[in-house]
C-alpha cells in the first residue's frame, strides 16, 4: 500500500542540512573573500542551521507530546467500554444465576 503522505521530517532535515551544505562550500569556493571572512560567513550558515534544527527538534518534541496524549486518552476511552461491557455481562450472570436459583426452588 502506498503512503500518500509526502516527505517525512527526516527526509526534510536531510534536505534542509545538504542544502546548507552544498550552499556553503559553493560559496567558499566562488567567492572572493579572505579566509576570515569566509570562516565568519561559515560561522553564520552554522548558526542559521542551528537555530532551525532547534526549531524542527522542538517542533518535533511537542507533535510526540500530542501523539502520546492522543495514546493515552484513547486508551482509556478503550478501558471504559471494556469496563462497561465487563459490568452489564456480571449484572446479566447474576439476574441468571437468581433465575436459575429461584426455578430450582420451585
Amino acid at each position: 500500500m502506498a503512503d500518500n503522505q509526502g516527505p517525512s521530517s527526516a527526509a526534510v532535515l536531510l534536505g534542509f542540512l545538504s542544502g546548507a551544505a552544498l550552499g556553503a562550500v559553493a560559496a567558499i569556493l566562488l567567492a572572493p573573500r579572505s579566509g576570515q571572512e569566509s570562516r565568519e560567513m561559515l560561522r553564520g550558515y552554522a548558526r542559521r542551521a542551528e537555530d532551525g534544527l532547534r526549531d524542527m527538534v522542538g517542533e518535533a518534541g511537542e507533535r510526540f507530546e500530542g501523539a502520546v496524549e492522543e495514546g493515552r486518552d484513547f486508551i482509556e476511552s478503550k478501558k471504559t467500554v471494556l469496563r462497561d461491557a465487563f459490568d452489564a455481562g456480571r449484572e446479566a450472570m447474576r439476574r441468571e444465576r437468581e433465575h436459575f436459583t429461584k426455578g430450582e426452588q420451585s
